[in-house]
């Protein structure tokens, strides 16, 4: 579960990532020294030193819980500790707890070396939406520090969470040519082989991995997600329980299975194992992502009225846990299974309000999130013959999308953008728009229509291909998987007869 539990930010794929804060000896200013090549940090306390390297040894070893824990050591160390603000920042899942660090750090990052500052202004820049002052900081950090290997492995690691896989292997290739065992790069290398499609290599990579850490649960575990996503499901499973042997509460390997199971058409065998993953997750953030996890697997079971209450309960856990971000994400997956379009907009509706519930959550995950309301919108408004309610919605769309450099807004316009093009039958400017979400079942699904309405045939059956193969499991996954299932009425249980467009409707 690497990539899922990393810093999930979503920017331009041509940017570049954090650099790695290495050890450095203690001087001014505070205890910060310029070393070659390494980053220094400022703290005038070693204890804090010494947790914040190991909160970034568990981070680079994807112990995303560990890590934090360890930074938030090292801040009750030195308060004035800027650079352990900020990585709590970057990687707690607690709104209020971001929005109180993030402040800390800005605070303080006059009293830090240059590299720092830009760190700090690179995590500020893109948790307050600033996604320009961000990506330059990012830049010119990652050009200050260009040959140490930890700076090349999370600036490819950045790449992947981007979905930019041939980028990713270059960057893992480099940093292999200096440390050939470097764990961080052999897993990032096999799930960039594996966005390639080329399976054999990211087995190959896993093996190495493993061998590299063979008594961390970690290597077991993203050996399973990458067996899961080339659909061998039964050694899949293997790994999961490998990694479990290991750590009988690596809870991600629960999840993992879950997902599995999910895939696999057991919905009961994954519901047993979120539960479990629910039980042993190390915080509330993660909880709820196995709980909306869990709840999904109602809609392939199609059992809506059990998926409705299990999103509810999500919700309303979200709400007294002041989690509104999943919150809103738990109404905004329940309005896209809804049979009436009148009712998705309510859910819609309120998913939209749950984002105002917390000034604290940062300004990027919640215009994210609200993109991906907007989409919704639109496909429903348009199918409601709301065309005022869908053009609005698509407005707003297009106007953050040219104000934002976010690959989710981005992608979630273009979606929107397309479907409404496919509707009109204008198919060679629907492709065009989907085209550019090509990780995202429905848009494929929609792609696909909009090949054949352009007669482009060969194109139709790639996509097609490509949808069989889908292996993550996801909402818009679920959903597809529910049309694939109904082969009397495919147009009617498409996200329950809503979402698929004809000529001249949506």
């Amino acid at each position: 579960m690497h990539r899922a539990l990393c810093v999930l930010l979503l920017l331009c794929a041509s940017c570049t990532p954090l650099a790695y804060c290495g050890t450095s000896k203690s001087a001014a200013p505070r205890g910060a020294t310029s070393v070659s090549n390494t980053m220094p940090i400022t703290t005038s306390s070693a204890v804090a030193r010494y947790s914040f390297e190991k909160g970034m040894a568990a981070f680079l070893n994807a112990h995303i819980a560990e890590a934090t824990d360890n930074w938030r050591s090292a801040a009750k160390e030195d308060p004035s500790f800027a650079l352990a603000h900020a990585w709590i920042a970057f990687n707690t899942g607690i709104p209020a707890e971001e929005n109180e660090e993030r402040t800390r750090a800005k605070a303080l990052e006059a009293n830090v070396t240059p590299g720092e500052r830009l760190m700090i202004r690179w995590i500020v820049g893109v948790k307050e939406n600033d996604f320009l002052t961000g990506i330059t900081a990012m830049n010119d950090m990652v050009a200050m520090f260009p040959k140490d290997k930890r700076v090349l492995y999370l600036a490819g690691n950045w790449l992947l969470l981007q979905e930019s896989n041939e980028p990713t292997v270059k960057f893992m290739q480099r940093v292999l040519a200096m440390d050939g065992n470097y764990p961080s790069a052999l897993n990032d290398l096999g799930y960039a082989y594996s966005g390639l499609g080329d399976y054999d290599k990211a087995i190959a990579a896993m093996d190495r991995y493993v061998k590299a850490l063979p008594n961390d649960p970690n290597p077991q575990d993203s050996y399973g997600e990458i067996l899961r996503q080339a659909g061998r499901f039964n050694a899949s499973l293997d790994h999961y329980r490998a990694a479990l042997k290991i750590d009988p509460k690596y809870f991600t390997s629960h999840g993992g299975l879950g997902d599995t199971y999910a895939l696999m058409g057991d919905q009961l065998a994954a519901r047993l194992e979120y539960a479990r993953a629910i039980e042993i997750a190390s915080g509330e953030d993660d909880r709820m992502t196995y709980i909306l996890q869990s709840a999904t697997t109602w809609v392939r079971e199609k059992k809506y009225q059990d998926a409705d209450q299990a999103f509810t309960e999500a919700a309303d856990q979200a709400h007294t846990n002041g989690l509104h971000l999943h919150e809103a994400s738990a109404r905004r997956m329940m309005a896209m299974y809804q049979e009436d379009d009148n009712t998705a907009l309510k859910y819609l509706d309120a998913a939209e309000s749950d984002l105002t519930h917390q000034a604290s959550i940062s300004l990027s995950d919640r215009e994210e999130e609200r993109a991906r309301i907007l989409l919704c919108r639109t496909m429903r408004a348009y199918h409601a013959k709301n065309s005022d309610l869908a053009q609005e919605a698509l407005r707003e769309l297009t106007k953050m999308a040219a104000n934002s450099r976010s690959r989710i807004i981005q992608r979630s316009y273009h979606a929107a953008a397309g479907a409404v093009e496919l509707s009109k039958g204008n198919y060679v400017e629907a492709a065009k728009h989907l085209e550019e979400n090509p990780d995202d079942p429905l848009s494929l699904e929609l792609l696909a229509r909009s090949y054949d309405g352009a007669g482009r045939n060969q194109d139709v059956q790639i996509v097609k291909n490509k949808l069989r193969t889908f292996n993550f499991p996801t909402i818009e996954q679920a959903l597809i998987a529910v049309s694939a299932q109904d082969t009397k009425s495919p147009e009617k249980n498409f996200i329950r007869g809503s979402w698929r467009p004809k000529h001249g409707q949506l």
